[in-house]
């Protein structure tokens, strides 16, 4: 009786941890929780699925407390416990993307291509780009983005006036989203275009994040996987050894899809051919991280 239970511990080892829009940089994110989150796992693997970094809140108002720098540390300490870090950066984080060859112990590509240990195919990507507001009116992103801030602060006042002690707290933008037909054709048109692009990869399924709208289903015979954000839902898809994956809430039950077993074949990650090609970018924290923390130092000075 005891070895069956140690046997299926065993079988549930976490293989990959896959997290996205963290926001490091926007006065919403849960990077306290995130910390924890990263605390309590030792994966194989662990991707960064765009927008750790926003970018786009540093540029207009410097903001670095302690927690990233800790945030840091310790993707370098599983870096050096054996973890594999793989990094698709989106649209908050894009100054990535000109990094070139040199991330340190990073690897860098626009997408790649994960195998599950049961042989599946999943494209990892962050979405930015079938983002129509994305790639054809910037300035709409931009504005959108202002309206989701706008949105979080008055969610967050709503919820310290009125919550009740023990009650949920209540997330007015998945209210707004679940209600404005206009944003859930978005979503629908989203998810459909990275299913498609996924199948011209030859994939079986798809990870990508951008939406800050977790799930996980079929659609047209593709997986879709959406690993949520750290603003709002502190999500984060978690890939077992066994090849299941689960959607996991931090401070939550993981919420199991079903995931039909196959046959046990060698796994790896695979980077995609040009003009997808992963490169190994030595000195991220060196290159990146570092220099903002000496510009936050210079600014503290001053």
């Amino acid at each position: 009786m005891t070895e069956h239970r140690v046997d299926e511990e065993v079988d549930r080892r976490i293989r990959s941890i896959f997290v996205s829009d963290v926001h490091l940089g926007c006065m919403h994110s849960r990077a306290d929780e995130f910390l924890s989150f990263l605390q309590s796992y030792e994966p194989e693997t662990l991707y960064f699925v765009g927008d750790l970094i926003d970018g786009w809140k540093l540029r207009k108002k410097w903001c670095w407390p302690a927690t990233y720098n800790a945030i840091l540390d310790r993707v370098h300490e599983l870096s050096d416990l054996g973890t594999e870090i793989y990094y698709t950066p989106g649209n908050h984080d894009n100054f990535l993307r000109s990094f070139g060859r040199q991330l340190g112990f990073v690897t860098l590509s626009d997408e790649f291509v994960h195998l599950t240990p049961d042989g599946r195919r999943y494209l990892i990507i962050h979405g930015d780009q079938f983002d129509r507001f994305e790639t054809g009116a910037q300035w709409l992103s931009v504005l959108a983005s202002f309206a989701y801030d706008v949105l979080l602060s008055a969610n967050n006042l709503f919820n310290r006036l009125f919550r009740q002690e023990g009650e949920a707290k209540f997330a007015l933008s998945c209210a707004v989203k679940s209600k404005v037909k206009q944003l859930m054709r978005f979503i629908s048109d989203y998810e459909q275009q990275l299913v498609d692009h996924a199948r011209k990869r030859r994939c079986e399924g798809i990870i990508c994040g951008h939406i800050h709208a977790p799930n996980m289903r079929d659609i047209d015979g593709i997986r879709y996987c959406n690993t949520g954000d750290w603003v709002e839902h502190c999500s984060a898809l978690i890939e077992y050894t066994t090849g299941e994956m689960e959607l996991h809430f931090f401070g939550q039950e993981a919420v199991p899809i079903p995931d039909p077993a196959r046959e046990n074949v060698a796994a790896e990650i695979v980077p995609l051919p040009a003009p997808c090609v992963a490169t190994e970018v030595p000195g991220l924290m060196d290159r990146v991280f570092k220099p903002l923390r000496a510009l936050r130092s210079t600014r503290t000075a001053s």
